[in-house]
């Protein structure tokens, strides 16, 4: 089994966080989507844990919470469209 370097790790992950689909992640970065998937998922499990340690009995008094909206497409069936 091949394993990523730290670097190329880096640049998938930064790709993915600006914003670049998994398949344009995998096109510019040379790795099977397979790679991309399995380090996304990875990542999302190391975070998953470290927030789960360390996010506990905050002392907090007030929250704020923003929300991230983005646009989903979904074709609406019509009876024009059958």
């Amino acid at each position: 089994m091949n394993k990523l370097s730290i670097e190329k790790r880096a640049q998938i992950l930064g790709m993915l966080v600006e914003g670049n689909s998994m398949r344009a992640t995998t096109r510019m970065s040379g790795c099977s989507i397979n790679t991309v998937t399995k380090l996304l998922v990875d990542v999302g499990l190391a975070c998953a844990d470290y927030q789960d340690k360390t996010l506990r009995n905050l002392p907090c008094k007030r929250i704020q919470c923003d929300e991230i909206w983005s646009f989903c497409y979904a074709k609406v069936s019509s009876p024009a469209n059958n």
